[in-house]
């Protein structure tokens, strides 16, 4: 069982939290869940009740622009207020349960903006990372439009120049169903402003990877068509870290954690939490 809370940050973004709870429970581990381009936090309450059930507390910000928090629908206005959001969130948990080890789980777009976070100035307290599908090639968007994005970012910056495929997030219908139903999910084109950010970011990654220590289980779908699972061995490669897990799942799509094998998935993040907490 967990207590579910929710507010607001200091930007006004919104959090919500999933906190273990019942006879005998005890918060021995933290986790900032980072979550992707076009969704919020609230699709990840089955892993923060799966994480629950292990003793983990969860908390997910949704990014500018996304979810609940303000600002133009799938615009993150800046990378550098979406990585100070999930700076907020650390600092809030790390206060909330002192001396209580803290991981960072990102996916996809989320994966990128935990990247950033951990190579800039994290948290002391932030023991290791889950990259998922983390969004460090964007070879998918094609040339054209990582060229252009950054010029209309300045000029039209919630201008749409690229349509995802909600199909590949996961080989499970009834996944793709709900994603596509969610209102709070974004099924436009990506905005101008938000690709020209992660172009941007992407760009600058690989010189900024040899600054990541921390221990990093690093986890891809081999058949993900939204970002390369070349994705992932850049990061593992980059790493500064000598403690990496790499772990590739024969032919998932770009979301594990909501493929028909989630279960095992998560079970492998549980495990690798539990080693290094």
């Amino acid at each position: 069982m967990t207590t579910h809370t929710e507010g607001h940050l200091s930007t006004g973004q919104f959090w919500q939290s999933w906190t273990p709870e019942g006879p005998g429970a005890e918060v021995t581990g933290l986790v900032v869940l980072v979550h992707g381009l076009h969704e919020h936090g609230g699709r990840y309450a089955h892993v923060a009740q799966r994480l629950a059930r292990a003793g983990y507390a969860t908390t997910a910000p949704d990014h500018p622009g996304h979810g609940r928090s303000p600002g133009s629908r799938g615009n993150i206005g800046s990378m550098a207020a979406t990585v100070a959001g999930v700076d907020e969130v650390v600092r809030r948990a790390v206060d909330a349960h002192p001396g209580v080890p803290v991981f960072v789980y990102g996916h996809s777009m989320g994966g990128l903006v935990a990247a950033q976070y951990l190579t800039g100035r994290p948290s002391v307290a932030v023991r290791g990372a889950v990259l998922s599908a983390a969004a460090l090639d964007l070879s998918t968007a094609g040339g054209v439009q990582r060229a252009v994005a950054p010029v209309l970012s300045r000029l039209l910056p919630d201008l749409g120049v690229l349509t995802l495929d909600a199909t590949a997030v996961s080989r499970d219908p009834a996944v793709v169903a709900a994603y596509q139903a969610d209102p709070l999910n974004r099924m436009g084109k990506v905005r101008a402003r938000t690709g020209a950010e992660m172009v941007a970011t992407t760009a600058a990654m690989p010189d900024r990877l040899r600054t990541l220590t921390i221990p990093l289980l690093v986890l891809h779908g081999s058949a993900d068509r939204l970002v390369p699972p070349a994705a992932s061995r850049l990061l593992v490669d980059r790493a500064g870290s000598t403690d990496v897990t790499h772990t590739v799942y024969d032919g998932l799509f770009h979301e594990p954690h909501n493929e028909p094998e989630q279960d095992r998935v998560l079970d492998d993040v549980v495990a690798w939490l539990d080693a290094h907490r």
